[in-house]
């Protein structure tokens, strides 16, 4: 397990979603995008889907998984690499619900303050209409990749 740098903590909880990466039957790399709902120093990332789509499926026969974020202003960006399990949608605790629903009043805000501004986005707000989270991805990190320029460190 690797421990992860509170700069690199606070990097991914400051982002709106992360890609997430797993490797289906026939070894095709599946992209996604998930919010992160708790990450932690200790090494664990902790994602509610809303779906059991392709992604359940891919991680129940093979636990690889990468996450991928970046900030294009500021030119930064991290992948974690590790191994993930499914956590039942009956097994989720309460703070990891509570801490979901957080951050989709956040983003819901967020959406709502840019509308005022006259920033447009999405005509509806599609975080109203989110269903419910099926499951939980726990992934434990063994690899953090630094995606910034070497140069620009």
């Amino acid at each position: 397990m690797k421990r992860l740098s509170d700069d690199i903590i606070h990097f991914f909880q400051d982002q709106g979603c992360v890609i997430v990466s797993t490797i289906g039957k026939r070894g095709a790399v599946h992209c996604s995008c998930k919010g992160i709902v708790k990450i932690d120093g200790k090494g664990y990332v902790y994602l509610l889907d809303l779906y059991k789509g392709r992604t359940y499926q891919n991680l129940k026969n093979n636990p690889h998984i990468s996450l991928t974020a970046v900030n294009e202003h500021r030119f930064t960006g991290y992948c974690l690499k590790g191994k993930a399990r499914i956590v039942s949608e009956k097994a989720v605790p309460a703070e990891i619900r509570s801490a979901w629903e957080d951050r989709i009043t956040s983003r819901l805000t967020q959406r709502l303050l840019r509308n005022i501004h006259e920033e447009k986005g999405h005509p509806r707000h599609p975080e109203v209409l989110l269903p419910q989270p099926k499951y939980m991805i726990v992934m434990r990190i063994e690899e953090v990749v630094d995606l910034s320029p070497a140069h620009l460190k």
